[in-house]
């Protein structure tokens, strides 16, 4: 047991490493980066350094668009990959299994392939520029919807839905007080690995959104473009980015960790 916290603390240390470095970094001016060896105390100038963030890209618009895509696609895939992982899972209707392997399948072909015409398709509807852009395409994914199906179809009792709807109760009823409830502690890790995903896609942002209404990925572009690079500044936006994706982990990993093992010791 003391081994096993002893390599956990470890692979802590080591993963939070890079992030430690940055800010120290971050706090300090360009010179500390040559020193020899290099600076493990924070500095006095984070403060300073994320002011010239702000003054040099609309950080702060950048951070708004952000939360509200990767928010709005982490609801929207959780809520309709739940809803259809519960149709592949328990219902039966016909062309199920066909339907299912070619939402798999377009899991194999790559994203790449797609963004020119779904770029002319944002273009005729002339949502170039608009975080419409970015929201509407991720509202559902093939990924989630093979992952609540494989959930469901274990974690969901089949006689749990029938007793329900001897009770009486409709589809959307049985939905809402039992696929819901016993869906939720996948829909947390999906939630959290899409929020993560669109926070820090870059390349479609980067296409349909402009340098003045950007993304956080797409303004940390803009600050590490140039002539010369200022790394200190890139480093404190990279630190002010990251930021969010620490604190909904601070706030949801627990949650998601208690509820995987509560459906694990009811499976």
């Amino acid at each position: 047991m003391r081994l096993t916290y002893l390599t956990l603390m470890g692979v802590a240390f080591f993963t939070a490493l890079p992030l430690y470095f940055s800010i120290v970094v971050a706090s300090r001016d360009n010179a500390a980066l040559a020193q020899v060896p290099p600076p493990l105390i924070p500095g006095a100038n984070f403060f300073e350094n994320i002011a010239r963030v702000f003054e040099t890209v609309p950080f702060a618009l950048a951070m708004l668009n952000s939360v509200i895509v990767s928010g709005s696609i982490a609801v929207a895939v959780m809520f309709f990959s739940t809803l259809a992982g519960f149709a592949f899972a328990k219902l039966r209707f016909r062309g199920r299994n066909a339907l299912l392997l070619i939402t798999v399948g377009t899991m194999m072909v790559p994203s790449l392939l797609g963004m020119i015409p779904l770029y002319m398709l944002m273009v005729k509807l002339e949502w170039t520029g608009s975080i419409y852009a970015l929201i509407v395409p991720g509202l559902v994914n093939a990924f989630g919807v093979f992952f609540m199906t494989q959930y469901l179809s274990r974690a969901l009792p089949t006689e749990l839905l029938e007793a329900g709807r001897v009770d009486g109760c409709t589809t959307w009823g049985l939905v809402w007080h039992v696929v819901f409830p016993a869906a939720r502690p996948a829909a947390a890790v999906l939630g959290m690995l899409t929020f993560m995903n669109a926070w820090n896609d870059y390349m479609w942002p980067l296409l349909v959104l402009t340098p003045e209404n950007p993304t956080v990925q797409v303004a940390l572009s803009t600050l590490a473009a140039g002539y010369v690079n200022d790394y200190v500044m890139g480093l404190a936006g990279t630190a002010l980015g990251t930021l969010p994706l620490v604190i909904v982990f601070a706030l949801l990993g627990k949650h998601i960790i208690g509820g995987i093992m509560q459906g694990a010791v009811k499976g």
